[in-house]
């Protein structure tokens, strides 16, 4: 299966079971298969420039928290998750996003 198959399996995955997409993280390899297959609007959101190929979820959770999820885009499904706090501050969440970001990013280039 190639990386575009592989988004869009995860997509409809995680659609089929509540989480909203909320962004797209692609590295270099990959945005030129996209471009090569011309497929041209797979997830509806303009992905990000990253070291690894990754997929954000987010969707409501318990005691008013939102649930975020990193689903790494590869062979072996892996993902990592952090439940917010409602109201945190966008700044607040956005840093911890990016510190789960580069976790991903250090697991994948372990494996």
């Amino acid at each position: 299966m190639n990386q575009i198959d592989r988004f869009r399996e995860i997509v409809t995955s995680y659609r089929k079971h509540g989480w909203e997409l909320r962004r797209v993280l692609v590295c270099e390899q990959t945005r030129l298969a996209f471009a090569v297959s011309g497929e041209v609007e797979l997830t509806g959101i303009e992905p990000e420039a990253s070291a690894i190929d990754g997929i954000w979820f987010a969707r409501p959770s318990h005691a008013g928290r939102e649930a975020w999820e990193l689903r790494l885009v590869g062979d072996m499904p892996y993902a990592l998750f952090e439940a917010f706090e409602a109201g945190l501050d966008n700044d607040l969440r956005e840093e911890k996003l990016r510190e789960i970001e580069a976790r991903m990013i250090e697991y994948a280039a372990r494996a």
